[in-house]
């Protein structure tokens, strides 16, 4: 054996039992929340009283498990999930049998008398009785081991607001042809592929020209879901979802903001929020102690385009409904965008009609051409 192939060998290995792990992490975080929401859903339709739970069943729930992932909206998901596809039971059944649980208590649920309000006892069923009851796949749908093994969490739940199933499956079958990225799934839904396909004189073409042109997933991609790094109990830090060379500069701003002792008091990295069903990241929050409110800081290695502004907008939004003091001002954001060593900071103030204080935070915050001279050091370096 020659030292090339070597080589080879190993980085083959490697990258096989890679991906091997990683579609391993995805297929049972999909079991588990199917479970979850099959637990729920069997809890609520053992006494009329439970049905009228509703939100506050779950809020309950969520509060006394008291396990990262496993929050009143999460929860919600599962059940959903477990409404949309309860034909997964086949394969959930399936998989725990070859990961070995036999008759375990996973396979087989509890049997013990559980209390309700009233104190009257009630029974889960067995698992096998909801598998009885589930639907057979038929020819419309997407065998449900595919479904399992092919589309993270992640990508169902992008699929979940669709209410005729016809659609969804369209984009289940599309997504796993072309291995698509959430992104990816999420930008065809919004472009109405579905109709666009249904209206076109040669859907096949359409197709072709859709998947040519659309990203694909990569096995890493799977680790980077919210869902994910939450069922392996990771922190958002643990996740980059930058390059290496913008998570970098994500360092180097926060130590440069510091030590212009500007008034920045550092708050958080890769700041998670979630607005609606999605979560979105900001680079960098910082509190600043003179001018008396957060500062959001965007980096993007690219060119800037109008949506990166108007996210900014989004993102200042968010904060004056949910994280702003009442003594605070309003957040201002910034955005480093670059791109072929052009370098452009972008300043977006969700008031822009206080001029007292847009003048003010003028003669606090770095000139931009402090910025722009931290950027080209950067690239340089």
């Amino acid at each position: 054996m020659n030292f090339e192939l070597l080589v080879n060998t190993i980085q083959q290995t490697h990258n096989t039992l890679q991906q091997s792990a990683l579609k391993s992490v995805n297929k049972h975080l999909t079991i588990r929340n199917w479970l979850v929401g099959f637990y729920i859903v069997e809890f609520e339709q053992k006494g009329k009283d439970r049905a009228n739970y509703g939100e506050k069943l779950l809020d309950e729930l969520a509060s006394s498990i008291n396990i990262k992932g496993l929050g009143a909206r999460n929860l919600k998901l599962f059940r959903q999930f477990y409404f949309l596809y309860p034909q997964i039971v086949h394969s959930v059944i399936a998989q725990m049998d070859k990961l070995g649980f036999g008759n375990s208590p996973i396979r087989q649920l509890p049997t013990d008398e559980l209390q309700n309000d009233k104190n009257q006892p009630f029974t889960i069923v067995h698992l096998a009785n909801a598998q009885s009851k589930a639907p057979k796949p038929n020819d419309l749908q997407v065998p449900p081991e595919r479904i399992i093994d092919r589309l993270s969490f992640t990508h169902l739940v992008q699929l979940f607001p669709i209410e005729d199933p016809l659609k969804r499956t369209f984009y289940e079958i599309e997504c796993i042809k072309g291995n698509w990225k959430v992104e990816e799934l999420r930008r065809q839904i919004n472009s109405l592929y579905f109709e666009r396909s249904g209206m076109s004189n040669n859907p096949e073409k359409l197709s072709r020209i859709v998947q040519e042109k659309s990203t694909a997933l990569v096995p890493t991609d799977i680790i980077k879901s919210p869902f994910t790094f939450e069922f392996l109990g990771l922190k958002a830090k643990d996740v980059v979802y930058e390059s290496d060379l913008e998570q970098a500069l994500i360092d180097h701003l926060e130590e440069f903001l510091l030590e212009l002792g500007h008034g920045f008091c550092f708050e958080a990295k890769q700041k998670r929020i979630l607005i609606g069903d999605r979560y979105y990241f900001i680079d960098l929050v910082f509190y600043h102690r003179i001018l008396k409110c957060h500062i959001l800081i965007d980096l993007k290695m690219k060119e800037v385009e109008h949506e990166n502004i108007g996210q900014l907008k989004t993102y200042i939004n968010y904060y004056k409904k949910n994280i702003m003091l009442p003594d605070d001002n309003p957040p201002v954001a910034l955005l480093l965008v670059t791109e072929n060593n052009k370098e452009l900071v972008e300043y977006a103030v969700a008031d822009s009609d206080q001029q007292l204080f847009v003048s003010k935070y003028i003669l606090e915050l770095p000139s931009t051409q402090q910025l722009e001279d931290f950027i080209r050091k950067e690239l340089r370096s």
